[in-house]
């Protein structure tokens, strides 16, 4: 019985001067300090429980009732000196196993965070920094997972009802990676795929500097104006991004020639041998060109969902973890979410968007409201100006 009750590591502090230290041994199983002096449980009868000094040599001993929180007779006399100093080390053992039984911190935070406030006087009754740290992982036994891949019933304990079993969404936003167009053509073929405008940037942008252009881009301010006008394609309607683009091409120099044979096998059409006719893109210009979300106001980026991901892998803190692990992460995750989404419903506003962030997002707004297919170039020179990368 007194083995099942201190299984679990941590400190207890159960009557002034007493601690209790919880272990899995089963040999030694609890350790108290009194007058700072150290008593380890010896035995447990049918009333009391007894306790011993740990220094094998010292007859002390000492009863208390089963429960421990009782004295029925104090310490008898030790035959040694007492040792302060142990008792510290003692208290940070059982903090840092604590810690780790009670939250997914890292190791070596729950190990410094506790050495912080430790006496320097009391160092050399600390085990080695590697011993400390298999004590805090050794509170993190990973849990059985079922072969047929199951959760724990810990976690089946509520309904199990498919939500949204026939998801359609009015449309979905993702990078350029050939896979996910692939796999959404397939699954969602009735749903309208966008691509997003920051990564179409950064794909641009890193071919420029794969092609020797990094220099050329910083210290040419009408290279640079012409790069950022390719990006600002974007923003065109669909119908008039070719001869838009025809319209930049023309402004750079030979020394572009590279940059601008890819961008148009990628993301324009590469003109056939004959005729006036383009070949198809490698991404179509409908993918890629965000200008009937700016007009109907709606983003232009997943950065928003980027942000989130890499704020939920900071929250989750382990670097690989199993599937009973995620799914109590995903949970937690959600309870936050559903007081988000209902105090969206109310009319409250979760989060105040950056003035600079909003001020871009009105330029833009406003530029797009003024499109006049007769000013392809002031427009594209006006747009460029807001586009950073």
């Amino acid at each position: 019985m007194i083995d099942l009750m201190f299984l679990i590591l941590r400190l207890v502090r159960i009557k002034e001067n007493i601690y209790y230290r919880r272990s899995h041994s089963s040999h030694r199983i609890l350790q108290a300090t009194l007058n700072i002096q150290c008593l380890k449980f010896k035995r447990s009868a049918t009333t009391k429980s007894i306790f011993r000094c740990r220094n094998r040599d010292c007859k002390a001993r000492c009863r208390t009732n089963l429960s421990m929180d009782t004295f029925l007779s104090l310490p008898t006399a030790h035959c040694h000196a007492p040792n302060p100093e142990l008792i510290p080390a003692i208290q940070l053992k059982n903090h840092i196993k604590a810690r780790a039984a009670t939250t997914d911190e890292q190791t070596s935070l729950i190990l410094h965070k506790a050495l912080r406030t430790y006496p320097l006087n009391a160092a050399g009754q600390l085990p080695k920094t590697d011993a400390l740290a298999l004590t805090i992982r050794r509170q993190r036994t990973a849990p059985t997972l079922d072969p047929d891949g199951r959760l724990p019933e810990k976690l089946r304990k509520t309904d199990r009802v498919l939500e949204q079993d026939s998801f359609q969404p009015g449309s979905i936003m993702t990078d350029f990676e050939t896979g996910t167009i692939k796999s959404i053509k397939e699954m969602l073929p009735n749903v309208l795929h966008k691509g997003c405008l920051f990564h179409f940037a950064q794909a641009v942008w890193r071919q420029v500097q794969s092609k020797g252009l990094a220099t050329k881009y910083k210290e040419d301010e009408c290279f640079r104006l012409n790069v950022k006008k390719l990006i600002a394609l974007a923003f065109v309607p669909v119908g008039d991004v070719t001869t838009a683009c025809d319209s930049v091409t023309e402004q750079f120099d030979d020394d572009a020639d590279d940059l601008l044979d890819y961008f148009e096998k990628t993301w324009i059409g590469e003109r056939k041998r004959r005729g006036a006719s383009r070949k198809n893109p490698q991404f179509a210009q409908q993918l890629w060109n965000v200008y009937d979300r700016v007009v109907a106001g709606l983003p232009r980026s997943n950065n928003a969902v980027e942000g989130w991901h890499n704020a939920f892998a900071s929250r989750v803190s382990i670097n690989h973890p199993n599937i009973i692990k995620l799914t109590e992460k995903i949970r937690r995750e959600q309870s936050k979410f559903e007081i988000d989404i209902t105090k969206i419903a109310q009319g409250h506003q979760i989060r105040t968007q950056k003035a600079c962030h909003r001020k871009l997002d009105e330029r833009i707004e406003r530029l797009v409201s003024t499109y006049d297919s007769s000013q392809l170039d002031q427009y594209l020179t006006n747009m460029a100006g807001n586009i950073s990368h």
